[in-house]
C-alpha cells in the first residue's frame, strides 16, 4: 500500500534560497527561474488579486511582474530588504497601476460620453422660438401707456439709468421709478411671467 500524498501549496523556500536564486536568474539561469517561479508565483498572484479583483487582469498583473522579476534580476539588493519583499513590491506596484489605469480610463470614456451625449441643438427651431417671443415682447410693449413704454424703452433697451430717463423726459425720479415698475407689472401679466 501506497501512503497518501499530501497535496497543497510547495512550501515557500527560504529567505537565503530565494536571494541565491535571484542572483542566478539574474545571470540568466532559466532553470533558477523557473524554481523561483514556482516559489513566488502564487503569493504573487494572490497579492495582485487582493488588489485588482478581476481575475483575468489579475493573472496578467501578475505575469507582468514574474517578467520583470526575470529582466530585472540583477537591481535586487539583499541589503534592502527579502527577496520575497522585493517581489511583492513589484507586484503591488504593479497592480496599483493597474488599477489607476483601469480607473483612468474608465474617467476618460465616462467624460467622452458626457460630452458626446449632449442634447441636439436645432438651430432653426431656437431662431423661431426667439422671434416669437420678440413678437411677443413688441405686442405687449405696445399695450403699454406712452410714458411707460418710453420710461422701459429708455431704462432696457438704450441702457440709461433712472436718472438718466428722468432727465430725458424732464420728469421727476419718483415719477420714472413709477412708471417702470407699473409697466414692468404690465409686462409681466401681459407676458404670463410668474413672479
Amino acid at each position: 500500500m501506497h501512503a497518501a500524498v499530501k497535496q497543497g501549496p510547495p512550501p515557500e523556500p527560504s529567505a537565503g534560497r530565494l536571494e541565491a536564486l535571484l542572483d542566478r536568474v539574474s545571470r540568466g539561469d532559466q532553470e533558477a527561474f523557473s524554481t523561483l517561479y514556482t516559489a513566488v508565483a502564487g503569493s504573487v498572484l494572490g497579492l495582485a488579486r487582493r488588489v485588482v479583483r478581476d481575475p483575468a487582469q489579475s493573472e496578467e498583473v501578475a505575469q507582468e511582474v514574474l517578467v520583470e522579476v526575470w529582466r530585472c534580476a540583477a537591481r535586487f539588493d539583499a541589503r534592502q530588504g527579502s527577496a520575497m519583499a522585493w517581489i511583492m513590491t513589484l507586484a503591488h506596484r504593479r497592480a496599483v497601476d493597474r488599477v489607476r489605469s483601469a480607473q483612468a480610463s474608465a474617467d476618460r470614456e465616462f467624460r467622452a460620453g458626457v460630452r458626446d451625449h449632449s442634447p441636439a441643438f436645432d438651430e432653426v427651431t431656437e431662431q423661431v422660438e426667439r422671434r416669437l417671443e420678440r413678437e411677443q415682447v413688441r405686442r405687449c410693449l405696445q399695450g403699454l401707456t406712452e410714458l411707460q413704454h418710453e420710461s422701459v424703452t429708455l431704462a432696457y433697451y438704450r441702457g440709461y439709468t433712472y436718472q438718466q430717463t428722468a432727465e430725458v423726459l424732464g420728469v421727476a425720479l419718483g415719477t420714472v421709478k413709477t412708471r417702470l415698475r407699473d409697466g414692468l407689472i404690465r409686462l409681466r401679466d401681459c407676458l404670463g411671467v410668474s413672479s
